[in-house]
């Protein structure tokens, strides 16, 4: 356990009542944000930046559901990419500390994502890491985290993926195995506030995702909202740390397995007052093989 986590234990005071260094753990009720079709009966769509005059950031509403959330922590080896579409990996070292600066960023982390990678994923001979996103829980940060379920990517945007960052080889790598998989951790220590949820692939139905117009101001992706349905099984890790990594399978090309696990922040309403914000950061890439 690193010393962060030794100190953000999980006691409380002898009242009963939660200090700040209280960390939330184990099952538990919370509500989650799922989709809720255009009142218009348009095409779902949602834009990255800001709109344009007079359009609404997204065009489709949301469905608040409570759902039971399942805890992952000691359980870990259960669950894995090609059943779940997550897969949870610990005791991982890294030399970036700050993660204030892009370039440092991508020169010093994402060698390590790549490595790691290909060190976890059966198969993977090539990767390409396309982009990352810090989020902090803060109002002054330029993206917080992301509080309704979603699939970052489909099919379709998986393929302009790898047409657009592996253009040479695009054609070759097509015909293999192809995936998208996000690598997600917590740069500030434990996380008390606004842990990720995840719902294992096994339980989610195609339909229950709905192809989303992902627009930027130069080109248009898609992405995938959810729909609710009641077989889903969601599950978070309670109190990740820096040194714990999350992989979030996005799309796999290889049929029989899972495919997507439909992802999003969360509030736990035991998260104790005076609990420092989470701040966390995802690496996108393409892994082949």
């Amino acid at each position: 356990m690193s010393s962060t986590a030794t100190q953000t234990t999980t006691s409380t005071t002898l009242s009963g009542v939660q200090d700040s260094s209280y960390v939330p753990r184990g099952p538990f009720r919370t509500k989650l944000n799922f989709f809720k079709d255009p009142a218009d009966g348009s095409k779902p769509h949602n834009y990255v930046e800001q709109p344009p005059e007079g359009q609404p950031q997204r065009n489709f509403g949301e469905t608040v559901v409570d759902i039971e959330m399942n805890d992952v922590r000691g359980r870990e080896e259960e669950f894995t990419l090609d059943k779940d579409a997550f897969q949870a990996i610990k005791n991982i070292p890294s030399e970036e500390k700050d993660f204030v600066d892009d370039d440092h960023i991508k020169n010093t982390y994402y060698p390590e994502v790549e490595k790691l990678l290909l060190d976890h994923v059966p198969g993977a001979h090539k990767v390409t890491l396309f982009d990352h996103t810090i989020r902090r829980s803060n109002p002054d940060a330029p993206r917080a985290p992301v509080t309704r379920v979603h699939v970052d990517q489909t099919a379709r945007s998986t393929d302009w993926r790898v047409k657009l960052h592996n253009p040479e080889e695009a054609d070759e790598l097509l015909k293999g195995r192809y995936r998208i998989i996000n690598v997600w951790r917590p740069i500030n220590g434990t996380v008390q506030a606004h842990p990720l949820g995840f719902a294992s692939a096994d339980t989610v139905e195609d339909n229950d995702l709905v192809p989303v117009e992902h627009r930027y101001p130069h080109r248009t992706g898609e992405t995938a909202a959810v729909r609710y349905n009641s077989n889903q099984k969601f599950y978070y890790w309670s109190g990740m740390d820096n040194d714990e990594r999350l992989f979030l399978k996005c799309y796999d090309s290889k049929d029989g397995v899972g495919q997507r696990v439909p992802h999003t922040a969360f509030v736990d309403p035991r998260t104790p007052e005076g609990a420092k914000g989470r701040e966390s950061i995802e690496v996108r890439a393409l892994v082949y093989g």
